[in-house]
């Protein structure tokens, strides 16, 4: 049986919640405020999915009936979405902002998945390595990626090719204590960019991407590649794009990931603007910089997620050499 969202009546209500639950999420929201009621259907959805006993725990605050705890809280608008993590504040989304609610909540669920007491560990296992439960409604569609079309600009020719990135197989870095049988992962070489362009053999409509980048297991590597920070993403491209071309044409959506969007797997979730992603028969990734000062970029998994259509017309793509 689901559990449902909690309403707060009092503070000692809230307070003992605090207490009792692992993690509190909160919608702070009011009768009079249409946004709040036009986000409701979704926090409600995510409440379906992942309340726990005990564990995780979804809760409405009316901030004109409980006006203390607002204040407590500096909630000066709605609605205002915070997530306590034992009894502390640790996450914040301000206004009816669909797309970073729904990348905090996919978070929570994919972190939530990770462990049986909500302690967020690492999954088990190779088959769930990256942990999390996929947006509902969705399916992993990483398989409609036409292989013979991938490109990759800029990549290190001493580690594994474009194909791996789409490999379902746990990371060599995830296992613990041992050496990697081969690079099962991309860096960039010359500077940390890299270009990448993804065909589909069918008509996509995108919700999700996953990232996976994870560390060197070598000690002695004074200078360990980045994690990626920012990426520019260009929906239904006829080929892949120079990294000069990339600056004079504008993105489809723009991306910038923090320290606080990878999970213990090393993956980032990062759900799309679901609206500009319809109908999609190619992508072109453009990873601009890492969250640091190196001169790498290193992946190990892509992942895309969302809904299949129909199977697109197989023409020539045309195919540009471009230099970095």
């Amino acid at each position: 049986m689901a559990l449902k969202t909690v309403e707060i009546t009092s503070t000692a209500n809230f307070a003992g919640l605090l207490k009792a639950s692992k993690i509190v999420v909160t919608n702070f929201h009011a009768d009079w405020c249409g946004p709040c009621k036009a986000i409701a259907p979704l926090y409600e959805q995510f409440s379906d999915k992942l309340s726990r006993p005990k564990q995780i725990t979804f809760v409405k605050v009316n901030i004109d009936l409980q006006q203390e705890i607002a204040q407590k809280y500096n909630v000066t608008s709605v609605p205002t979405f915070m997530i306590f993590k034992q009894g502390t504040k640790v996450d914040v989304v301000t206004g009816a902002n669909v797309p970073v609610l729904e990348r905090m909540l996919t978070k929570l669920a994919q972190e939530s998945e990770g462990s049986s007491d909500g302690g967020y560990g690492e999954p088990s296992g190779d088959g769930g390595w990256r942990s999390g439960e996929l947006p509902k409604g969705y399916s992993d569609v990483t398989d409609q990626i036409d292989v013979k079309g991938l490109e990759l600009l800029n990549a290190d020719s001493n580690f594994g090719g474009v194909r791996v990135l789409f490999e379902e197989s746990k990371p060599s870095a995830l296992s613990k204590g041992k050496a990697p049988d081969k690079k099962d992962w991309v860096e960039s070489d010359t500077d940390e960019q890299l270009m990448m362009f993804l065909p589909f053999q069918s008509m996509l409509k995108v919700h999700t991407l996953q990232i996976t980048s994870l560390p060197h297991t070598s000690q002695d590597d004074d200078e360990l590649p980045m994690r990626p920070q920012t990426l520019q993403i260009y929906a239904n491209r006829p080929h892949i794009l120079g990294f000069e071309e990339a600056e004079d044409i504008p993105s489809t959506q723009t991306i910038t990931l923090s320290v606080k969007d990878w999970n213990s797997t090393g993956t980032a979730t990062v759900p799309l603007r679901f609206v500009k992603f319809q109908n999609i028969t190619s992508l072109v990734i453009f990873i601009v910089d890492g969250e640091g000062s190196g001169e790498r970029i290193r992946i190990d998994r892509f992942r895309i997620i969302g809904e299949t259509g129909e199977k697109r017309d197989q023409g020539k793509l045309e195919k540009i050499d471009h230099d970095h």
